[in-house]
């Protein structure tokens, strides 16, 4: 029985084909070095004012169905914006996370933080058309690509200009980033197979990360105890979608993970 990711990936193959027919690989390349060039996303986790919070906008997942309905990404980059969040993460998958790809040049202008496009990158096509949609990062999930994929899709971004968070969930996955050439490593708590989320694996795979690499943690991530703990971890910055979207004030709950006002701890 096929897994989750397999299945995505499957149906995400069929997408791009589709796109292509829609509007070709030439002409998303030439649109792509016509926008302007992309905000440094790096150097946005790279700060030395503590650990650095990539806020993310979700509305759906397929562990968790409808996450946020009716939601405004304009209304809610700019509440992520001035919680003190340093990136904004923007799902653009439509089938299985309700995305869309205007998503990403909304939360943008609405934010002005560097926005990473979070999809499941399995085309150079993609690449190209994250840059052309105003992306300033991409997402490369380890364990959907192969060497040799990595390699090219790291250069081409390189290229363009745009940031890579490469995604592991093993010591072997971080070994194949960095054989690869990434300097972000972002480490999902989440299993992409079952869904399930275990916070303590960031911890247990972190010292595999080199220290001149910028270490993300990802998933699971909802009080300030775990994300001080990261931090002394040597985690650069967390990824946080699920747990922002639900809450009704986005501005104090940013500040609260990452310290940034009075907080309670148990």
């Amino acid at each position: 029985m096929k897994n989750k990711l397999d299945e995505i990936i499957a149906y995400k193959l069929q997408e791009i084909e589709k796109k292509k027919a829609e509007q070709s690989f030439e002409t998303i390349i030439e649109k792509a070095f016509h926008t302007p060039e992309p905000i440094n996303f790096a150097a946005a986790l790279s700060a030395e004012d503590g650990i650095a919070c990539i806020a993310e906008f979700k509305k759906a997942s397929p562990s968790k169905g409808i996450i946020a309905k009716n939601i405004s990404v304009e209304k809610t980059a700019r509440e992520y914006k001035e919680g003190g969040a340093k990136a904004i993460s923007v799902l653009t998958d439509q089938k299985y996370f309700h995305g869309n790809i205007d998503d990403v040049l909304a939360a943008k202008n609405a934010s002005h933080l560097p926005i990473l496009r979070k999809d499941f990158v399995v085309d150079e096509y993609q690449i190209y058309e994250s840059r052309m949609i105003g992306a300033d990062a991409i997402l490369l999930i380890v364990a959907s690509l192969s060497d040799q994929q990595l390699q090219s899709y790291l250069a081409t971004a390189k290229e363009l200009l745009l940031s890579v968070l490469v995604e592991c969930h093993a010591k072997e996955e971080i070994e194949r980033a960095l054989g690869a050439g990434a300097n972000i490593i972002g480490i999902n708590n989440r299993n992409l197979q079952t869904f399930d989320v275990d916070i303590t694996l960031s911890f247990n795979l972190k010292r595999f990360v080199p220290n001149n690499c910028i270490a993300v943690s990802e998933s699971g991530i909802s009080n300030f105890n775990t994300v001080d703990r990261l931090s002394q971890a040597g985690f650069n910055a967390i990824l946080v979608g699920e747990h922002l979207m639900v809450q009704r004030d986005k501005v104090k709950a940013i500040k609260e993970l990452v310290g940034k006002t009075t907080v309670h701890r148990d």
